[in-house]
């Protein structure tokens, strides 16, 4: 896709007159391959070891697949000051309640790694976090090292600055360096584009670049800029990317109300640290660190 059929898009997206990019319109299905009418295949993929499927917008209308809220959750804790024992109670809270993945620093990937060996919970970290900054080559290298240690899914931050000025080749292969790294080792992709910092325009440039780049999510924030997710976010990053990538919310999501609004919007995850709060509303979890009203990321 040149230049050109980009801006074409974009502006088609912009003025609400792009229908392309959804799976199934009016109830018919442009190739008979999405969760609705493929329900067999998408069985054969589960059963041969796929650990999420993706859909779009509007699969409980449509009389798709049930949820279960925790499996979409990444339990979150990301606070510089974060200490081993809240790591572990991390986990501890995570095998509980069987969140999709616990979600910390490089620093305790190896820890979180042998405290969920045998569980379903998975490993998740941050790449050039939270600013996205760093170099190319310093973000290949810290995803090297952290899926050494274990993690199984990538998080990693845009270089927003260069997003903004038009580097476009640039922030492609930014993405393009850790996705091909994390294949590697069989690792999942979640494209952070920090969207509080940008325009639509430019929340839909990246949403393509991350989808040619090869990324399997594009994800809303990271918690430690000027806002988090909203539902209109996240509904103008499924409408680009359909439904062949995941998206996630992240940043300020505390409330089982706004988890579910998140995943009516188009969401297939949720990163948060009210993880515990938002799925049994049983009060804030007794995690020292989740527990003081803070941000959730």
């Amino acid at each position: 896709m040149d230049q050109k059929e980009i801006d074409k898009l974009i502006q088609s997206i912009l003025s609400g007159q792009s229908s392309e990019l959804s799976c199934c319109k009016d109830g018919t299905c442009s190739d008979g391959l999405c969760v609705i009418h493929n329900k067999e295949g998408v069985k054969n993929i589960v059963q041969n070891g796929a650990a999420r499927i993706t859909a779009s917008i509007g699969i409980e209308a449509a009389g798709g697949v049930e949820t279960d809220l925790a499996r979409l959750i990444d339990h979150t804790l990301l606070k510089p000051e974060a200490t081993k024992e809240q790591i572990i109670h991390l986990c501890n809270e995570a095998k509980k309640y069987n969140f999709a993945s616990v979600c910390v620093n490089p620093c305790y990937v190896s820890l979180c790694a042998k405290l969920l060996r045998d569980t379903a919970v998975k490993v998740c970290t941050v790449i050039g976090f939270p600013l996205g900054a760093t170099s190319t080559a310093t973000k290949a290298f810290e995803a090297e090292h952290a899926l050494r240690d274990g993690a199984k899914e990538i998080d990693m931050v845009i270089n927003v600055g260069m997003l903004k000025s038009g580097e476009y080749d640039y922030v492609e292969n930014d993405i393009f360096a850790v996705v091909t790294t994390a294949r590697r080792y069989g690792a999942l992709t979640k494209i952070i584009l920090e969207t509080t910092l940008l325009t639509d325009e430019e929340k839909i440039k990246a949403c393509l670049l991350t989808k040619r780049a090869g990324a399997d999510f594009v994800k809303t924030s990271t918690g430690f800029s000027k806002g988090g997710a909203t539902v209109g976010d996240i509904a103008l990053m499924r409408k680009v990317v359909g439904s062949a990538m995941g998206v996630k919310a992240s940043g300020g999501v505390r409330t089982r109300e706004e988890a579910l609004a998140m995943v009516a919007s188009g969401a297939d995850r949720i990163g948060a640290s009210a993880s515990v709060k938002i799925v049994s509303g049983d009060g804030e979890s007794k995690n020292p660190e989740t527990s003081k009203g803070s941000q959730s990321y």
